[in-house]
C-alpha cells in the first residue's frame, strides 16, 4: 500500500496560493507601536524591579519577569523583533535562473 501524495502550500488554507500575507519572524509584532508598548512596558519592569531592589528588598525582583516576558526573552530578542517589524512586507525574494535576491516592494 503507497501512501497518499501530500502537497504543501505557502498560503493559508482556504486562500489562493496568490495571496500571501507578509512574513513575520518569531520575535515580531503586528504593528511598530504594538512592538514599542510591548518594550516599553518590558524595560520600563526590568528597571523597576532594579530600582524597588533597594526601597522593598528581593521582592521587587517580581517585576523582573514580568519585564522578560514583555521583551519575549531578552532585550537583543526585543530589538530583534523590533527589526523584523519594521522590515515585514517590504523586501520580497524573488527568484530566477537559480539565484535569489532580495528585493523592494
Amino acid at each position: 500500500m503507497t501512501p497518499a501524495p501530500t502537497t504543501t502550500s505557502a498560503a493559508p488554507s482556504g486562500a489562493p496560493a496568490g495571496d500571501r500575507a507578509p512574513r513575520r519572524g518569531g520575535f515580531a509584532s503586528a504593528t511598530v507601536p504594538r512592538h514599542l508598548a510591548r518594550g516599553a512596558i518590558g524595560f520600563g519592569a526590568l528597571i523597576g524591579s532594579l530600582v524597588l531592589l533597594r526601597v522593598v528588598g528581593p521582592a521587587g525582583l517580581l517585576l523582573a519577569p514580568l519585564g522578560l516576558v514583555a521583551l519575549r526573552g531578552c532585550p537583543m530578542c526585543w530589538a530583534v523583533g523590533l527589526v523584523e517589524t519594521v522590515s515585514a512586507g517590504r523586501l520580497r525574494r524573488s527568484c530566477a535562473g537559480g539565484s535569489c535576491t532580495p528585493r523592494r516592494v
